[in-house]
């Protein structure tokens, strides 16, 4: 019994922070609206919504496979998070030429490609570095 209560707490715990970064990503960054725009079928939103999800998954995902307790899966997910946060920021300050919010509301798919390929590559990295 035990072993089914440990799954649904990491389940629960994994969701609520993929839940909790999602939220945290529209509130830090409240000029560029892309559940507004993936309603208006703009693909480059969606990847770039889709890559932090993708991104923020594999990092719970190793959380979950090499935390000791739930409060460990909870901080290395915290890191997640700011790591696809801070990502969206570094990415807009290199970029002097172009705005990537107005370039994900112009639906510039290389952009969107670019941005979804940052967040899993992120994650990615995040992810192997928690194999302590």
């Amino acid at each position: 019994m035990n072993l089914y209560l440990n799954f649904i707490s990491y389940l629960t715990v994994a969701l609520l922070l993929l839940l909790l970064g999602i939220l945290l990503f529209v509130i830090t960054t409240p000029k560029l609206k892309e559940f507004t725009l993936i309603g208006k079928k703009n693909v480059s939103a969606a990847l770039s919504l889709g890559g932090k999800m993708a991104g923020l998954a594999l990092v719970l995902g190793a959380a979950a496979e090499y935390s000791v307790s739930l409060l460990d899966m909870a901080i290395w997910g915290a890191i997640g998070i700011l790591s696809q946060i801070i990502l969206y920021f570094l990415a807009e300050a290199v970029t002097i030429r172009y705005s990537i919010r107005q370039a994900i509301e112009e639906d510039n798919r290389a952009v969107g490609i670019t941005l979804f390929s940052l967040s899993l590559s992120i994650g990615w990295i995040v992810a192997k570095c928690l194999s302590y």
